[in-house]
């Protein structure tokens, strides 16, 4: 009988030593170092969040008269449904889909310019432009609605005061204390820092653009980890969404003070940073959301600058 249970326990050593190698050689890299490596290699090679958010915004031109040197200075690509594209839309410029702007972008030889209807959208595809080797690429401030007044609509039906009495709304200069979280799990298939972010990259494109109504965020802000990407003294003057912490700027240094549990809404005057930062964020694995319209939607009446307008010079646009 002591022999048998020799037997027995050398078999069973053979067995795990026999899984553990299989296991070993077999296995991806775990979802953490996943997220180790990816941001290893984006602080590495000058693509962290500062430098997205460096140059990346351009205004319409003031005068006609200077609208050919604007137009002759980038490649645009314009992200709009087709039939507002067709509808009017800048001399030369192309139409794209926000999953395919990478295709599109890949015969382009000047500074990229993407278009959309406000200027949120095309801040996705300029993050995804800029993490993908087109370092100069640019959001049209305002999109189509700064460029044209006969394209407005979405901007000027989009402003308003949501956050004013809205008990959610704190008058209070105090934002929350930064805490520190644990990071997101990436399941990918590529196991450096190159392909990761290929993959990643991707992957925001394809979930379209993320996006969350000032109501809902306003109604229920526990639900969400919030964040005023503002500087303290805004938040000093207007106050800021109950419960929203202010981590601006955010970098990969201090990116564990977002929560991985929860959705991270970002939100800015206009929306359209806090579009950029919220593709970044989604990049990264976090389940991030940009408030859209920014304090434009929340309180519009009290903002003394950062304020949409309609233009008051309507610069051309072509038909197909």
């Amino acid at each position: 009988m002591k022999k048998l249970f020799q037997i027995l326990f050398l078999i069973a050593i053979v067995n795990i030593v026999f899984i553990t190698s299989c296991k070993e050689s077999t296995d991806p890299v775990a979802p953490n170092d996943n997220f180790v490596t990816l941001t290893n290699y984006m602080s590495s090679n000058n693509l962290d969040l500062p430098d997205m958010l460096s140059g990346w915004i351009v205004a319409a031109p003031l005068d006609v008269n200077d609208v050919q040197a604007f137009i002759d200075s980038y490649d645009i690509i314009d992200l709009r449904i087709p039939a507002d594209y067709d509808g009017g839309h800048i001399q030369g410029a192309v139409h794209s889909f926000l999953a395919d702007i990478l295709t599109t972008a890949s015969g382009t030889t000047k500074p990229i310019l993407v278009v959309c209807y406000t200027g949120q959208t095309a801040s996705h595809a300029v993050i995804a432009l800029r993490l993908s080797g087109h370092s100069d690429a640019k959001v049209l401030k305002w999109g189509m609605s700064g460029w044209n007044s006969t394209f407005s609509g979405p901007w000027s039906s989009n402003t308003g005061d949501a956050a004013i009495g809205d008990p959610n709304w704190s008058a209070t200069n105090t934002t929350q204390a930064d805490e520190t979280y644990g990071t997101p799990t990436l399941s990918v298939s590529a196991t450096d820092g190159a392909g990761i972010l290929a993959e990643q990259v991707k992957n925001m494109l394809s979930g379209g653009f993320q996006g969350v109504e000032n109501g809902d965020v306003l109604e229920t802000p526990a639900n969400y980890h919030i964040n005023n990407y503002w500087a303290k003294e805004d938040v000093d003057t207007y106050g800021h969404i109950a419960s929203a912490y202010r981590t601006s700027p955010l970098s990969i240094s201090n990116i564990t003070a977002m929560d991985p549990s929860k959705p991270v809404v970002t939100y800015c005057w206009t929306g359209q940073t806090s579009s950029m930062v919220t593709a970044y964020l989604s990049v990264l694995g976090y389940n991030a959301k940009s408030l859209k319209f920014g304090t434009n939607g929340m309180i519009y009446s009290n903002l003394k600058e950062h304020k949409f307008t309609v233009p008051t010079v309507d610069l051309p646009v072509v038909q197909n």
